[in-house]
């Protein structure tokens, strides 16, 4: 018998097309049968964000980051030509046209087949997120998790 074969994908961007980028190979390597794992850190967390305001207590600071970061998958912006705002609904529109799988329904894909979505313990603590203002069925863990799964793989992406 093989061993799967394991893909590790560190997501820290914050932008819907890197974002978008980073869920595609994701869900391809897993139809192909790889583990994986995606490491949502720094500004990739905002992927994993509900998009209602949940209501936690929060110091000021954390309250700040919480306000200038996107709420969700699809409020993310474009790494480029993002035109004040315009870019993402642009973008979405050619999408649609094309039947290309908009971000949020990728990130549900890839949990219907088990890629394991993990959030940065540590990036969470500086930038003020809590669980109840993730995703359900998220990891948590600390970048130690991370190398303990890249150190197997057979595929380590960083987006």
């Amino acid at each position: 018998m093989t061993e799967k074969k394991k893909t590790t994908i560190v997501l820290f961007s914050g932008d819907y097309d890197k974002a978008m980028a980073a869920y595609i190979i994701a869900n391809g390597a897993a139809t192909y049968d790889h583990e994986v794992t995606i490491f949502h850190t720094f500004w990739g967390l905002n992927a994993l964000r509900k998009d209602e305001n949940i209501q936690v207590k929060k110091g000021f600071l954390e309250k700040m980051f919480g306000k200038m970061m996107p709420r969700g998958a699809d409020k993310m912006g474009l790494s480029k030509m993002n035109l004040a705002g315009f870019g993402p609904k642009i973008i979405k529109d050619v999408m649609k046209k094309h039947n290309a799988i908009p971000l949020p329904d990728l990130i549900e894909m890839a949990k219907e087949q088990d890629v394991k979505l993990v959030a940065c313990t540590m990036t969470m603590d500086l930038l003020g997120l809590q669980k109840e203002e993730l995703l359900d069925n998220v990891d948590y863990a600390g970048v130690a998790a991370y190398l303990a799964d890249a150190q197997d793989g057979n595929v380590n992406l960083f987006i």
